[in-house]
């Protein structure tokens, strides 16, 4: 596998903030800043469902095709290591040698730039609202919503409508009534 401009993230689900970090990174490779093919990293591919983490690696990628609409990105999945001081290295071997990372987290950033990666850090956009956390428990008081256009609606709020369809066509949002962590279900 070749460098490349890497975007990594969990995507849990993928919602503007990811947009606007990865229209950041097209824009940067798009002025001349570099000929790495742009390489979206899917990060705890192995991840047990749970309320953090609804989805599978497979779904999130979906997710991430049906925004991209036929743009040119590739997508891999990297399993968490656990270990913090070995997980660029171990990351390498899904999303390749040494390139760019583009990020907007500061943690990522250092580990990267610790193992001899060109860094860009972006801005985030909007942090107070497009959190994962967030966008997951407005999901989970959604989960109960039947009008298909109504939660559709709602979620593109913080989603691309394209993602937000995708998620309820499927039901994948109904998984977040019963990944509560206890108590009365949502609704």
């Amino acid at each position: 596998m070749e460098p490349a401009l890497i975007v990594l993230g969990r995507f849990q689900p993928f919602h503007n903030g990811h947009v606007a970090m990865v229209e950041s990174a097209f824009s940067y490779l798009g002025i001349g800043n570099s000929d790495l093919p742009l390489r979206i990293c899917i990060g705890s591919s192995e991840a047990e469902q749970s309320l953090e983490n609804p989805w599978s690696a497979e779904e999130r990628e979906q997710m991430i095709r049906v925004w991209l609409d036929g743009r040119d990105a590739e997508i891999v999945h990297v399993p968490d290591l656990g270990d913090p001081q070995n997980y660029v290295r171990h990351a390498e071997k899904y999303h390749g040698p040494p390139g760019i990372i583009f990020t907007t987290d500061e943690g990522a950033s250092e580990l990267y730039r610790e193992a001899d990666w060109f860094v860009v850090e972006s801005e985030l956009v909007n942090r107070e609202d497009w959190q994962g956390w967030r966008i997951r428990a407005t999901m989970q008081m959604l989960s109960t919503v039947m009008e298909e256009e109504a939660a559709i609606a709602a979620l593109s709020i913080n989603m691309p409508e394209s993602v937000a369809r995708l998620i309820i066509d499927n039901g994948w949002q109904r998984r977040l009534l019963h990944l509560g962590t206890g108590g009365e279900p949502v609704g």
